[in-house]
């Protein structure tokens, strides 16, 4: 099975304009997510709308191309690297490029999940853990997910899914394992090319979560699960805590 990792990365974001130049432990956080993934896949690029990022991954001897402006997701940005790409790959990961501390083994997780020949989407959680307490539980930017006895996707939500009826919030997490959702895909490269296609559904519009359209439209989406828990970069604060979680990791 022949894989590549694809990271998306744009200039402009409203909580923090261009984050992936930001500096993190002395590179920009583009390369730093560029270097965890190198060595797991077959072959790794990113994929920019801006001349400075292109500039600074061609600076560190990464492989980028440039992509349209207008994209609306992620997803789309990586259909188009694909498609000019020019050569077949069987998996096209989708790699966060504000996630600077993947794992090797989260990559593997969730190509793995293509052993599975009905497998067209994959995607990984992490089971939430008493310790995580109940703000963790309940927190709408952290999606939740409910899987078949075979860890396919029923449904994702920023609700806390399934509800325990009768059991106090507070034991929640001590009666029942939740699934926070990791926003890490990967895509058989048809699917991929099918799947953006698709006009927005009515409950990834509800929901503001991108992966309902694919489930809306009878997607198979197969779940890994992993234990890691990773640093994402969506603030300036964020990129604070990152910066300490790395001298921790150094020392």
């Amino acid at each position: 099975m022949k894989t590549i990792g694809i990271i998306p990365a744009r200039y402009a974001s409203t909580r923090f304009p261009a984050k992936p130049l930001a500096v993190l432990g002395g590179k920009p956080v583009i390369q730093r997510v560029y270097e965890q993934v190198s060595g797991v896949l077959d072959d790794v690029l990113v994929a920019t709308d801006d001349e400075r990022i292109f500039r600074a991954v061609e600076g560190f001897g990464g492989k980028v191309c440039m992509t349209s402006t207008s994209h609306r997701s992620g997803t789309d940005r990586i259909r188009e690297a694909y498609e000019n790409l020019g050569q077949p790959y069987d998996v096209v990961v989708n790699i966060q490029g504000d996630e600077p501390f993947i794992q090797a083994s989260q990559i593997r997780t969730v190509v793995s999940c293509f052993d599975d020949p009905a497998t067209q989407i994959a995607t990984l959680v992490k089971p939430f853990v008493p310790a995580d307490g109940c703000a963790a539980l309940f927190n709408v930017n952290s999606p939740k997910v409910v899987v078949d006895n075979e860890m396919r996707a029923l449904y994702f939500s920023r609700s806390v899914i399934p509800y325990l009826r009768g059991v106090p919030q507070e034991d929640w997490l001590s009666r029942h394992t939740f699934y926070k959702h990791i926003g890490l895909y990967a895509y058989r490269s048809d699917t991929l090319l099918e799947i953006t296609r698709l006009p927005q559904s009515s409950l990834e519009l509800a929901e503001s979560l991108e992966q309902l359209r694919w489930l809306q439209n009878g997607y198979v989406i197969k779940v890994g699960v992993s234990d890691v828990e990773t640093i994402g970069i969506d603030t300036p604060e964020d990129l604070a805590r990152a910066e300490e979680f790395l001298k921790q990791l150094k020392k």
